[in-house]
C-alpha cells in the first residue's frame, strides 16, 4: 500500500497556499536514503553519474566527452553516435521482446490493433522506405498532422531511423497554425491522414493540411493515411495514399538506422504559449534519450509485464516522452487512444483499463476532476484491480483532486507520481520515485527532483527563499533531457529561459518548498493576483474552492479593481446534481475567507457548464481574465471547444453588476 501522510488542514494566509503551505505533517520525512544517495552523486559527480546512465542504452560509438557546458547551451555525450529508433524497435527484436506487445491501439468507435516490436520494426522500416523513396533525406524536417492511430509513432520512429527532423502538429489545429509551424521550419513533407473522429464526428484533416499547404512554399509531398474512408482531394505528384506506397509491403527494403551524432535534433515542438509567437522548441537525440529512459524508469517503476497507459495526445511533449521514446526504449507495452475520455460513455477509460489489464495509469488533474464531477460509481463498476500505480502530468493536482483520485482510481493502493515537467524540459523533473525508493506521499506536492536536477525555488532576486516561503522554480545545473535551442531563435532562446536569473533556468513557473523539502508546484508565476497588496496564486484559490464539496472544477481571473488593484473573479463548474444557488454562492464565499483569509473573497462568482482549456487540457486562464476585464481574447487555435468561452462571455454579461456578481468586499 503507498505511503500517504495524513494531512491536517489549517486555515492559510495570503502568502501560505491552502493545500500547500497550510498542510501540516508534524513530522520531519526526509528522502529515502537510497534516493538520496543517488541524488547526492549526481551533483557532486554529474558527469560520472550520467556515463552510468547512458550506457544502459545501445551506441554506435560512445562518447568523448558526457558535457561540453557553454552556458546557457549544453552539449551532451560530445562524439558519441546513436539511433532513437534502434533504441525503441531494433534492440527488441534481437531479443525474446520480438514477440513482446509493443502498442495496443484502441480506436474511438472500438476498432482494435495489436502490434508486437517484430510488427513495429516492420512498420517503421517500411514508412522509412518511404520517405527515402520520396527524397527525405538526414537533417530534412518531416511535419505529422495525424490522429491518434498507431501511423503516427510508426512514422516518428521512421524519421528519427533516417535522421529526419519530425515536428507533430496536433491534430485539431488549424490550417494556420499548420502553416506557421511548416514555415517556420521549412518542413519539405507532410504525413496527415483523410480525416480523423472527434466525439464521432469527422475532422477533415486533409482538406486543412490543402489549405495549409497553400500558404507553405516549402512542401513538396504529402502522404495520407486511410482512417476514415472519406473522400478526400489528391493533387497528381504531390499527394500520396500511403496504402499505394507501401504495396503489398514485402517489397519495403529495410532501412538501416543512421548513425547520428548526439546533438543531432530529434525533432522540433511548438508550445501553446499565452502571447507571441509559438516556439519552436528543439530536443537533440542522445542526451534526450538518455534522460528520459532514466527518468521513466525511476518514476513508473517499469516491469516486463507493465501494460502503460499515458492519456496525452502524442501531439504534445508529454506524447513524446511518455508515449513513445520512453515507454518504448524500455521494452513497455504501450496503450494508445484514439478517443475522449467521456464518449460514447463514461465507462470508456474504465473499459480500457479493465480491458487490457493497465498496471501504469497517467493522465491529467484536469481529467481526474472531470470524473469527480460524474462520481465515483462508474470507475467503481469496472474491475481496477490490474492498476498499481497511478500518475499525474500537466498542471499542478489539487490535493481534493488527488484524494479521489488515489481512493477511487487506485483503491487506497497505488501510489500516485505527481510529475513536474516542460515541453522545453524533456522529461519528469520533479517527482516520486517509485523505481527508486519510495516516500511518503503528500496530496499536492511533487515531492522530490529527480537525481541530476538541481532545483531551487528563489526570490525576485535569485536569493533561495526560506520553507513555506512563495518564489520562482530555477534549474541550477544542465540536465541532458533540455532543449538545445528555439528553432532558428537563439536570442529568444537566451532571452525566455536565461535572462532572468543568469545561470538558472528559468521555468516560469511559482513554487514553494515546506520543512521537509517537498516542492509544491503553483502555477505560472504570471498566474498571481495583487489582491490589496497581497499576493495571491490562482492556483492556491482554485485549490480551495475545489475542496468545496459541490464544486467540480474552479478557474481563477483577476480583473482591475480601482481600490484592491485586482479583484478575484470565479469560474465555478458544479458536481452533477448540483444546481447554482444564492446560498451556494454563500457557502463559496464563507468557505474561501476560513480557508484562505478574508482577502480570498470573490467579487463576483459565476457558473458555467464547461470551461476554456487547450487541447491538452489546461484551463485559459488568460481567456478568462480578457472576458472579466472586456480585453480581447486573442489567440484560440490551442482551445479544445470554442463554445465554453462563448459560455462563459454569456453567463459574465448576463450577471455582471446583477445578482449574479458578489459584490462583498474583503
Amino acid at each position: 500500500m503507498a505511503q500517504v501522510e495524513s494531512n491536517k488542514q489549517q486555515p492559510g494566509s495570503a502568502d501560505t497556499p491552502d493545500g500547500a503551505g497550510s498542510l501540516d505533517t508534524g513530522v520531519r520525512v526526509w528522502p529515502s536514503k537510497r534516493y538520496a544517495e543517488m541524488h547526492r552523486r549526481s551533483m557532486e559527480d554529474p558527469q560520472g553519474f550520467w556515463s552510468d546512465q547512458a550506457r544502459k542504452l545501445d551506441w554506435y560509438k560512445t562518447w568523448d566527452r558526457v558535457l561540453d557546458w557553454d552556458a546557457p547551451y549544453a552539449h551532451w555525450f560530445v562524439g558519441g553516435k546513436l539511433n532513437a529508433s534502434y533504441q525503441c524497435v531494433d534492440r527488441h527484436v534481437k531479443t525474446w521482446r520480438r514477440s513482446k506487445v509493443a502498442i495496443y491501439w484502441e480506436g474511438e468507435a472500438g476498432e482494435t490493433r495489436v502490434l508486437s516490436y517484430s510488427t513495429l520494426f516492420r512498420e517503421v522500416n517500411h514508412c522509412a522506405a518511404v520517405l527515402q523513396k520520396l527524397g527525405v533525406q538526414k537533417g530534412d524536417r518531416v511535419a505529422l498532422y495525424l490522429p491518434m492511430v498507431p501511423e503516427l509513432p510508426i512514422f516518428m520512429l521512421a524519421c528519427a531511423r533516417i535522421g529526419a527532423t519530425h515536428t507533430v502538429i496536433f491534430s485539431g489545429f488549424s490550417a494556420q497554425s499548420i502553416a506557421d509551424r511548416v514555415n517556420d521550419t521549412g518542413t519539405k513533407l507532410i504525413v496527415t491522414a483523410d480525416g480523423g473522429y472527434r466525439r464521432g464526428k469527422v475532422v477533415a484533416l486533409k482538406e486543412i493540411t490543402d489549405e495549409a499547404v497553400k500558404m507553405c512554399p516549402s512542401v513538396e509531398k504529402v502522404i495520407v493515411v486511410k482512417r476514415t474512408g472519406q473522400k478526400a482531394p489528391m493533387k497528381e505528384g504531390r499527394d500520396f495514399w500511403l496504402s499505394d506506397l507501401l504495396g503489398d509491403g514485402e517489397s519495403q527494403p529495410k532501412v538501416k538506422p543512421e548513425a547520428l551524432d548526439s546533438a543531432h535534433p530529434l525533432y522540433i515542438l511548438y508550445t501553446s504559449g499565452t502571447t507571441g509567437k509559438p516556439k519552436g522548441v528543439v530536443h537533440g537525440t542522445g542526451g534526450y534519450m538518455v534522460y528520459n529512459h532514466s527518468a521513466y524508469q525511476w518514476v513508473f517503476d517499469i516491469k516486463e509485464d507493465s501494460v502503460y497507459w499515458c492519456t496525452a495526445d502524442v501531439g504534445w511533449v508529454t506524447g513524446h516522452s511518455c508515449i513513445v521514446y520512453a515507454p518504448l526504449s524500455h521494452g513497455a507495452a504501450i496503450v494508445l487512444y484514439e478517443g475522449a475520455p467521456d464518449y460514447p460513455s463514461v465507462h470508456r477509460w474504465w473499459d480500457i483499463v479493465q480491458k487490457y489489464g493497465v498496471t501504469i495509469f497517467y493522465t491529467s488533474p484536469t481529467a481526474v476532476r472531470l470524473f469527480m464531477r460524474y462520481g465515483p460509481e462508474w470507475p467503481q463498476k469496472h474491475d481496477m484491480s490490474s492498476l498499481e500505480l497511478l500518475g499525474s502530468v500537466g498542471e499542478p493536482i489539487n490535493p481534493e483532486a488527488w484524494r479521489w483520485y488515489y481512493k477511487y482510481i487506485g483503491g487506497e493502493r497505488c501510489p500516485i507520481v505527481d510529475t513536474w515537467w516542460q515541453t522545453e524540459t524533456g522529461g519528469i523533473m520533479i517527482s516520486p520515485t517509485p523505481g527508486i525508493e519510495p516516500v511518503p506521499l503528500k496530496p499536492g506536492s511533487a515531492t522530490f527532483p529527480l537525481p541530476g536536477i538541481d532545483a531551487a525555488v528563489v526570490d525576485s532576486d535569485g536569493k533561495e527563499t526560506l520553507p513555506r516561503q512563495t518564489g520562482y522554480l530555477t534549474i541550477r545545473k544542465p540536465w541532458p533531457g533540455m532543449l538545445v535551442d528555439i528553432y532558428g531563435a537563439p536570442d529568444r532562446y537566451k532571452e525566455a529561459y536565461w535572462s532572468r536569473f543568469p545561470g538558472s533556468y528559468y521555468t516560469g513557473d511559482f513554487a514553494m518548498r515546506d520543512e521537509d523539502g517537498y516542492f509544491w508546484l503553483l502555477g505560472r508565476a504570471d498566474e498571481v493576483l495583487k489582491v490589496a497588496g497581497h499576493r495571491i496564486g490562482t492556483a492556491e484559490v482554485e485549490d480551495a474552492v475545489v475542496s468545496y464539496p459541490d464544486v467540480a472544477e474552479a478557474a481563477v481571473a483577476g480583473k482591475p479593481d480601482p481600490v484592491k488593484g485586482e479583484a478575484i473573479v470565479l469560474f465555478v463548474t458544479l458536481k452533477q446534481g448540483v444546481s447554482a444557488s444564492p446560498a451556494l454562492k454563500d457557502g463559496l464565499v464563507k468557505h474561501l475567507r476560513r480557508v484562505i483569509g478574508p482577502v480570498a473573497t470573490p467579487d463576483e462568482i459565476y457558473f458555467v457548464d464547461s470551461l476554456p482549456k487547450t487541447r491538452s487540457g489546461k484551463i485559459m486562464r488568460r481567456v478568462l481574465k480578457a472576458v472579466a476585464s472586456e480585453q480581447k481574447l486573442g489567440d484560440l487555435t490551442t482551445l479544445e471547444d470554442e463554445t465554453s468561452v462563448e459560455e462563459v462571455k454569456r453567463a459574465y454579461e448576463s450577471l455582471k453588476g446583477l445578482s449574479g456578481g458578489v459584490k462583498e468586499k474583503g
